[in-house]
């Protein structure tokens, strides 16, 4: 089998100044995503479906109201295969190298991205993400961090979900996505198809100041139920993983109860 198309080496620390992303939070702590994310929205989506035939399972689980959006990643498209199939805004937090002086800065922002400025302890990428979930909006955190450069899951979540979930009260979609760690390959007009399920929601009980022990537990929970939906989809292959996240969203409401999350304590 040919081998993939390989992808840049990360930079996991951004040396340049704080103050230099200070009016990218401000403006995303303001106002909800402008036109930028619907025009973006239509053009990725006419990519996943008609390039990558990608189909979403599973989206009614995204419910109103404050929600993190918590999926894997392994693509730099994974932003717009989550969002692709929701039609609620989704807040993406994003690594800080995507902002500067280019035009895609523009579209980011105005689309209600956000930076968190890698290799430090970004405390106003937490007050954005705070703030649109006060106003009841959805934030999109990766649980894992940074991008997978293998495709597979990593072994542990990072703890910053884990406080937002606890010290916000939020609902928490996990979401698997099959098949995005070889999107790279379309440089070789290779196509690889995608699958996106959506989890059923989950809730924490609220705790205004959790320890670190307590981010990481429900990090990891939050990566368990990640990492379930994608075995399911990956043991079914890229032919069946399709029919068996739709089977699997058909038991969902068949079996689901009154609520729409559970409340966990962790």
């Amino acid at each position: 089998m040919p081998a993939d198309v390989k992808i840049r080496a990360q930079v996991y620390r951004d040396p340049r100044p704080a103050q230099l992303f200070d009016r990218y939070h401000e403006r995303v702590r303001r106002r909800p995503p402008q036109w930028p994310y619907e025009l973006v929205r239509v053009i990725t989506v006419w990519i996943a479906v008609a390039l990558f035939r990608t189909e979403g399972y599973g989206a009614e689980n995204v419910p109103n109201g404050p929600v993190i959006v918590a999926p894997n990643h392994a693509s730099f498209l994974d932003h717009f295969f989550t969002g692709a199939f929701v039609r609620r805004h989704i807040h993406f937090m994003a690594k800080s190298q995507m902002f500067g002086r280019h035009p895609m800065s523009w579209i980011y922002s105005h689309g209600g991205v956000f930076p968190v400025r890698r290799g430090h302890h970004d405390e106003e990428a937490f007050k954005t993400a705070f703030a649109v979930l006060g106003r009841g909006g959805a934030v999109g955190m990766y649980v894992e961090g940074g991008r997978s450069r293998s495709g597979k899951l990593a072994d542990q979540g990072k703890p910053g979900i884990g406080r937002l979930a606890l010290e916000s009260g939020a609902t928490v979609v996990p979401v698997a996505i099959l098949g995005s760690n070889r999107v790279r390959n379309w440089r070789r007009l290779r196509f690889a198809k995608v699958v996106v399920r959506y989890g059923p929601p989950l809730r924490f009980t609220p705790v205004a100041n959790p320890s670190r022990e307590a981010q990481q537990a429900v990090a990891d929970e939050i990566l368990r139920r990640i990492r379930a939906l994608h075995t399911e989809l990956e043991q079914a292959g890229p032919g069946r993983a399709a029919a068996v996240a739709r089977a699997s969203v058909l038991r969902e409401r068949v079996g689901r109860s009154a609520g729409v999350a559970r409340e966990l304590d962790l």
